[in-house]
């Protein structure tokens, strides 16, 4: 009985596992961000707790599709062969199916409890993620990172609609900012793992254009977050200190990124938890200056 129960919560940890948490709490976060601004600060519990259940349970299941697709390259790159799949803890088939139920409940949930746009924009997030992103592109080009960057700047959004109830300018401000945020993030983590990539055969953009390539395109989307994080500012969307913060980290990342572009180094973890550290406070100040008209 005690040997069954050990094999039960083992089986349950790795499933748990495929879901990837720190990603799907990190959704959560900016779902809930989404949905204090939409709201103009006035959140209903119940509201947030549908919200963050289906928004989550859409991420989670995207992820676990996103592992069995990859379960190959995960084999491979030294990065991911610890993974359930690859490990052989869990069973493929299994993977696939309880990622779609994932999905579907996210589904279900959203569109029950919170509103159709919000479970159609989580269902975007998972096409583009699973499809667009894994199965048709991953593996074939480079552009795959922008492509998947819809699916990680829709969660602010759905949590705008669900605050809001509408799909409004602000909605894809916030969209656009997450959205031309990801890909410089990711590609200063895909220059440290350039070797890994280029051994599974997935063409990121440091295996496919070289490292100052990589680079310079880093640069290009960092500086133009600058312009883009003053926005909510220009629409009366937040005040005179949410614009100096903005404006002030924004000049650091890029700063900061022209000092990498310039440097001998090809990979700089210290740029990639500061694209973090942008990001949160972003939003964090966006939120603490809200304007509530």
């Amino acid at each position: 009985m005690v040997e069954k129960t050990m094999s039960y919560t083992s089986t349950l940890k790795e499933y748990l596992a495929l879901t990837k948490p720190g990603i799907v709490t990190l959704v959560l976060i900016t779902t809930l961000g989404g949905m204090y601004i939409g709201s103009k600060g006035n959140l209903e519990p119940i509201t947030v707790f549908w919200t963050l259940l289906g928004t989550g349970l859409a991420a989670a299941g995207s992820a676990v599709i996103n592992m069995f697709f990859d379960r190959d390259i995960d084999r491979v790159m030294e990065r991911t062969s610890s993974r359930p799949i690859p490990r052989g803890a869990v069973n493929p088939t299994g993977a696939l199916i309880f990622g779609l139920a994932l999905i579907l409940v996210s589904f279900f949930v959203l569109t029950v409890f919170i509103n159709s746009t919000a479970a159609l924009l989580a269902m975007i997030a998972s096409f583009s993620y699973v499809v667009l992103y894994t199965v048709l592109l991953k593996r074939r080009t480079p552009i795959a990172t922008e492509v998947g960057g819809i699916s990680g700047a829709l969660p602010p959004v759905i949590g705008y609609v669900a605050g809001s109830g509408e799909l409004d300018l602000r909605a894809f401000v916030l969209f656009l900012i997450m959205f031309m945020w990801q890909p410089p993030h990711f590609w200063v983590l895909a220059l440290k793992y350039k070797d890994d990539y280029a051994r599974a055969g997935v063409p990121t953009l440091p295996v496919a254009r070289g490292v100052f390539i990589t680079k310079i395109k880093t640069l290009i989307y960092t500086v133009s977050l600058l312009p883009l994080s003053i926005i909510p500012y220009a629409i009366g969307m937040t005040g005179k200190l949410y614009l100096v913060t903005a404006l002030v980290l924004s000049i650091l990342y890029t700063v900061y990124t022209l000092k990498f572009l310039f440097s001998k180094k090809e990979e700089s973890m210290k740029l990639f938890f500061f694209s973090i550290i942008y990001i949160a406070v972003l939003f964090s100040m966006m939120i603490i200056d809200l304007v509530k008209v």
